[in-house]
């Protein structure tokens, strides 16, 4: 309504592995919708969020052709690894890897999620191990009588993709389904020039499925959720290649009297993950298988969680426990074999509180975690939220550290002729973090801007032992200590039928001894445009990336670069549309790793598809 000021709209947080909270949250939130998400083109999750700054994988490379063990995610420029320094949840379950701490983006279709929220910095005290750096979490769309939707979508590199999905509700209780299978032929990850015999395209070929029950008592509520992931993926080479079962059941229940509310939850997810890997020779014309992987787990995870809400205040305590089981066994080759892993069991106690007085409102909260290493961790946390009008202002201060997962403790694996040693003798990763900024939230604009610092300590990195020309051999080690720190900002204005966006995030992370962290670009940027009028939407986005380093040694050097997206649909009847994608529209060649081979990104991609979605008879 012309001349009435909004307020910032509050956020919906996840907490630990249950239940959610409304809050004007002391962090900086980014919230995407469904809308927002079908602006971005990309297969998986990982490639819309790109347009985050601060959202990395451990490289460069997208989930489509990147090995799972390097597909752990980080934010804001704490330092990317295999094993994620980020929280990743789907309906308020934990979707990191058991075993390493990576995340299959090929389990996520962005058509089926209703909202994405990326909370950096560990803000509350609720999140416990792997919260470190931040949390995505994920929300499924929520059920509706008779819905029915399918899809198809073909492309460049021989892809495919189809989806299927089903919901509906009787009195007070709903069924949901869905399920999608990819495949596609992939491309080279090895420049042309330098290409051998023994290359091959990377790809991937998955099948994914979820299904989900739910009751909707006056006072009682209950859910049960399971889904399943296959996949196979070629890695680029003759005899490279790995594949991943993966199935998880779980079930919540929930009381709300009044005022307050208790919540229980347990999970179950076994993995089974194998993969192969060899020696290249310098002139990639050979190649010599050196082992074969396997790698079974499991976990285990329960949560109990009670909360008030009061007019002027609110409080959440509980506690939660995880237990992970799993072992890697590689048969070598000639002759040989290695078998490391164990049993890991974390669990804690938490507490988090809010107060308002007048137009501030104080978030304070405390954690104390048994890492599963005979050590504990206490995580205190503070904030402060002051609203006037369009304008807020925020700042907390936090604690929290990430325990080294199985893999990294237990699991060596090679890149090409780049060597990863396994280290049983890590310690945990912690972190001391503060942050202020403001928002302005318009009719019509927004904008975020945010000024962080985090120290780091005992980082687990992968440090380099040595380097030749046909091999580089590194070992996880607790590095020294780090200190990142920089600004990011997020804009946002409407006019009309379109929608503007930019976003921007200088980091400087760099070791107490002067070198920068690996994968840690100075600089990233994005800016989309986008059209949406009547039945049609058309956007455009463009990421840059800054140059950023390989390794620990600042030796190897990954140049930056710039790509450009393009998302066309069109509605050609009721429920019916028809849509054109690009991703990277330029055909930009850009560099993602070096192994110590250059490897490259995804060049030129392309698809067009058809979508129905709609009830499958008329509601009495």
């Amino acid at each position: 309504m012309a001349g009435q000021q909004k307020q910032p709209d509050p956020v919906t947080t996840s907490i630990t592995v249950i239940e959610n909270i409304t809050a004007e949250a002391p962090a900086n939130v980014s919230v995407l919708n469904q809308q927002q998400l079908g602006e971005t083109p990309g297969i998986n999750l990982d490639d819309r969020l790109r347009d985050i700054p601060g959202f990395s994988l451990f490289r460069r490379s997208s989930s489509l052709v990147a090995h799972p063990t390097t597909q752990g995610v980080s934010l804001r420029g704490v330092g990317s690894s295999g094993a994620s320094r980020s929280l990743v949840l789907w309906d308020g379950i934990p979707v990191n890897d058991p075993f390493g701490g990576w995340v299959y983006w090929t389990r996520l279709s962005p058509y089926e999620l209703n909202q994405v929220e990326i909370s950096r910095g560990a803000s509350t005290s609720l999140f416990g191990d792997r919260a470190m750096g931040g949390a995505i979490t994920m929300f499924s769309r929520e059920p509706e009588r008779q819905r029915l939707q399918t899809s198809y979508e073909g492309g460049s590199q021989n892809s495919h993709e189809v989806s299927l999905g089903y919901s509906n509700l009787w009195n007070r209780w709903a069924l949901a389904g869905f399920g999608r299978a990819f495949t596609t032929d992939g491309y080279f990850i090895v420049p042309e020039k330098i290409r051998g015999s023994v290359d091959r395209r990377a790809g991937v070929r998955f099948v994914t499925g979820d299904i989900r029950a739910d009751y909707f008592g006056d006072v009682h509520k209950l859910f049960f959720k399971a889904d399943i992931l296959a996949e196979d993926r070629a890695n680029g080479t003759a005899l490279q290649n790995n594949s991943t079962g993966l199935g998880e059941a779980v079930l919540h229940y929930e009381a709300a009297h009044k005022q307050d509310s208790v919540s229980l939850l347990v999970f179950h997810t076994r993995e089974d993950f194998r993969s192969s890997f060899s020696s290249i020779s310098a002139d990639r014309n050979t190649e010599r298988l050196t082992y074969l992987q396997e790698v079974p787990s499991e976990a285990t995870g329960a949560a109990g969680l009670w909360k008030r809400d009061a007019s002027q205040w609110g409080v959440l305590a509980g506690a939660d426990l995880y237990r992970v089981a799993g072992f890697s066994t590689d048969s070598l080759f000639p002759s040989g074999k290695r078998v490391g892993g164990g049993t890991m069991l974390q669990h804690g106690v938490f507490v988090q509180a809010s107060r308002s007085l007048g137009a501030a409102r104080f978030f304070a909260g405390a954690r104390h975690s048994f890492t599963g290493q005979d050590r504990t961790f206490f995580s205190p946390s503070a904030g402060l939220v002051v609203g006037r009008g369009r304008w807020r202002a925020r700042g907390s201060v936090y604690r929290s550290f990430r325990a080294p997962t199985l893999n990294e403790l237990f699991r060596e694996f090679r890149v090409g002729n780049a060597v990863t040693q396994a280290n049983d003798r890590l310690s945990p990763e912690t972190l001391f973090g503060a942050e202020v900024g403001i928002d302005f939230v318009g009719e019509s604009s927004g904008v975020r801007l945010t000024a962080y610092r985090n120290s780091i300590g005992d980082l687990i990195t992968n440090v380099t032992l040595s380097v030749s020309p046909n091999l580089i051999v590194r070992q996880r080690q607790n590095a020294a200590a780090a200190l990142s720190r920089g600004f990011e900002l997020d804009a946002h204005h409407r006019w009309g039928a379109w929608r503007g966006e930019v976003g921007y995030l200088f980091v400087d992370s760099r070791y107490e001894t002067g070198p920068r962290l690996p994968q840690v670009p100075r600089h990233q940027g994005s800016a989309q445009l986008s059209y949406q009028k009547g039945d049609t939407l058309a956007s455009m986005g463009l990421r840059s990336f800054g140059a950023q380093f390989e390794d620990d040694q600042n030796l190897f050097l990954l140049p930056g670069y710039a790509t450009l997206q393009l998302m066309l649909r069109q509605r050609l009847k009721a429920g019916l549309s028809a849509s054109l994608a690009f991703e990277n529209l330029l055909d930009r060649q850009f560099v993602v790793g070096y192994s110590p081979t250059a490897l490259i990104g995804a060049p030129r991609l392309w698809r067009v598809g058809l979508r129905w979605e709609g009830k499958i008879r008329a509601t009495p």
